[in-house]
Order: structure tokens, then sequence, then C-alpha cells
């Protein structure tokens, strides 16, 4: 039984939406898909596997009001096409300035899971102060098993500016905070978040977490955000919300292109690979 197929046929009865009204939605949202190619995607004859395919996906789980990744984590791994296909993963202190560090903290936490979640999506919403400051960071990741026995996620932050209070960490969602390792002066925590439940194979989970400065008037000014990837993730999202005046000029770090500043600022991106997405400004 297809169920990408089963699931997308059952949302599309619940919102009462007709093939040709789906294609008409999503040509709205500036996504050209056929009504044939509907059919076979809802009948288990095709998948989307394409990229724009993949597009379609999401704006589809909006269209029909479907917990964002509901639809996603149901294709599971693609099938053999170049950027997808498995290679052994980078280590998790891969793109960390001093990786000796991070090595030694994860030496003390449970990390055996983190190479069997499945990346379906991750958004990150930063918010700088009107002092110029970060002032939080809230995050969520759609999560799926590739195999009975994740239990947690783990997290990593890197500060470049040492000697400074690190930030509280607050579980907001299906989670709970497990072991902390933290290290003000080489500016990094690492923590795990405990799902409270061992998922079995193709289950998944939603869970978020909070970063907070503990005292704004000690931090720096901040001048970049930076979303380190090891493994390929399908969706990204980051807004960047500026409290005060949005800086002066602005760099997307993906393909160190100009951006207009303003005072939110997006990436959205799909099919993302090992790397560092983000934006970096000058005040």
């Amino acid at each position: 039984m297809d169920e990408f197929a089963e699931a997308l046929r059952t949302a599309i009865t619940n919102r009462g939406l007709g093939l040709e009204r789906l294609r008409e939605h999503l040509a709205q949202h500036g996504v050209s898909v056929s009504m044939a190619t509907l059919s076979t995607w809802q009948t288990g004859r095709s998948r989307p596997e394409r990229q724009k395919s993949l597009q379609a996906v999401v704006h589809l789980e909006h269209i029909l009001q479907v917990p964002p990744g509901h639809l996603f984590e149901l294709l599971g791994s693609p099938r053999s096409r170049g950027r997808w296909l498995r290679r052994a993963p980078e280590p998790m202190s891969t793109f960390w300035p001093d990786t000796s560090p991070v090595e030694d903290a994860m030496q003390d936490l449970d990390t055996q899971w983190d190479d069997q979640l499945i990346r379906v999506s991750q958004q990150d919403f930063v918010t700088i102060g009107a002092e110029r400051t970060e002032k939080s960071f809230r995050s969520r990741q759609v999560l799926s098993a590739s195999m009975n026995g994740p239990d947690r996620w783990v997290v990593i932050m890197h500060s470049d500016d040492y000697d400074r209070p690190l930030p509280a960490v607050r579980a907001l969602k299906n989670c709970e905070i497990g072991r902390l390792v933290e290290d003000e002066a080489r500016g990094f925590l690492v923590v795990e978040l405990l799902f409270g439940r061992v998922l079995r194979k193709g289950e998944s989970i939603v869970i978020e977490h909070e970063l907070v400065n503990q005292d704004e008037d000690l931090s720096p000014l901040a001048f970049s955000y930076e979303r380190r990837f090891r493994l390929p993730t399908r969706e990204y999202v980051l807004e960047l919300t500026f409290e005060g005046a949005p800086p002066a000029s602005v760099v997307q770090l993906a393909d160190d292109s100009p951006v207009e500043p303003s005072g939110t600022l997006l990436d959205v991106a799909l099919d993302v690979q090992p790397g560092v997405r983000g934006f970096r400004w000058d005040w």
C-alpha cells in the first residue's frame, strides 16, 4: 500500500476539493502541476521526486490543511537520484571552527541515533532585539525515524564571542532537556532533547525548543545567523526579525549574494544539502 497516495487521497477528500480546483490553488502559489500528475499521485501510479514536485507537496500540505511534513514524510527516502544518494555523513563536529571541544562534549551524550533521523523540515525563528543583540532563537524540527530506536535530538550551539553567559535552553514541544554540556570559555553548548518515547521506523515527531539570552546587557552586537547542515534536509525555513532598525546591508550565506535589508529576512529552501545557510549583516 502506498501510504503517500492514501494520505493525499484522504486529505483531498476531507478538504472537498476536485483535482481541477487543487491545480488552480497550486497555480496561485506559482506551482504548475497537471491534473494528470495529481491523479497519478493520489492513485499511487507515480510519486513526487523532482525538486519542483517536492515543492508542490509543501504547498499541498498548506492547501489541504494538513500538518507541515504530514505528506512529505510519507515519501520516505527518494529513489536513487544523484544528490539524494546515501553516503557516509560527516562527523557531528563538522563545520564548527574548533572541532575538538565539540567532540569532547559529545562523548558524554548519546548521539547514536542522529544519523537515523530523516530531516523532513527545519524551521528557525530568530529575533534580534532593539539593542542589536540576539534576543531569542526558536527552532522547530519535523523528524522521521529511518529505523526503530531514535529517542532524542542533539543540539549544538556555538558563539564567536567567548566568556559571556550562554543562552538558557527551553524545551517547548514534545521534548524535554536531557544532558547538557556547557563551555562558556569556548562559547558553545551541546544539549540532548529527549522525545519521551522511542520512535519506530517510519514514525515521525515534531519538536520545538528555544534559546534565550540570559543577560542582553552582556551580549555583543549580532552580525550573523548561521544554520549548519550535516545531513540533507527536505525543507528549511529561516525567519529573522529585527525589532529595531534593520541593518545597513545583508548578505545571504547560501550563495554569498546581497539581500535588500528589511525588518524581516526570510530564507526558504528545499532539498538542502550539507553546508551552511543564513545571513550576515552590517549595521
